[in-house]
């Protein structure tokens, strides 16, 4: 055990003389400022695209008398540009996808009166007024009053949901259209005379 205890003893010592010996040549002065530059690049935040649909100037539409005969009084305008955009990549598009817009309306009810008229008299004929590069977006098929107009359009007028304007597989043209339509109220020619408001609500659906 003593054997043990002086060769830690000297151990220490040794280690003691080499510290010694080495601080002692002086150190030269190093600079007490050095600059680092650091830097880094961001790149912006990516945002998945999207299916968007907008209504230009939703001041409503007043219909104005025209085409009146002995059939029904006739009442037409034309729908508000409907823009609809695409923004996404071809790589966020899953197969299948598509994308619709459909319109329905509600009845009509006199300001200040109980007299009503039911949506089923008020049809539309879609147009698309955007050109379509492949032909894959389409605007609806026409749809009369049940008061029919003559052009064999189905009398079902707009008391369910109508198509404005669709594709069927999204896939096939990304971008912007715009569309609108024809308006037509067809009443009976003895409909209660009076200022009437509905509304036209239009939905926009992207589904795979």
């Amino acid at each position: 055990m003593k054997t043990t205890r002086t060769t830690r003893v000297i151990a220490a010592s040794l280690l003691g003389l080499a510290l010694a010996a080495t601080a002692a040549p002086a150190m030269a002065s190093a600079d007490p400022d050095e600059g680092i530059e650091v830097s880094v690049n961001i790149a912006p935040v990516q945002t998945p695209g999207e299916v968007s649909m907008t209504v230009a100037d939703n001041n409503g539409v007043t219909l104005t008398e025209n085409g009146t005969n002995a059939a029904a009084r006739q009442f037409t305008g034309t729908l508000p540009t409907v823009t609809v955009t695409d923004t996404r990549q071809p790589e966020e598009i899953p197969a299948g996808d598509f994308w619709a817009v459909v319109g329905q309306a509600s009845q009509f009810t006199a300001t200040g009166g109980t007299a009503t008229i039911g949506p089923e008299y008020l049809g539309w004929a879609p147009r698309l007024i955007s050109e379509t590069e492949t032909g894959a977006v389409a605007a609806g098929e026409p749809v009369s009053s049940v008061i029919s107009d003559g052009t064999g359009a189905p009398n079902v007028g707009l008391q369910g949901q109508e198509l404005l304007v669709s594709t069927a597989n999204s896939a096939d043209e990304i971008g912007t259209w715009e569309v609108n339509a024809d308006l037509a109220l067809r009443t009976p020619v003895d409909v209660t005379a009076g200022e009437y408001n509905s509304t036209l609500t239009l939905s926009l659906f992207n589904q795979s």
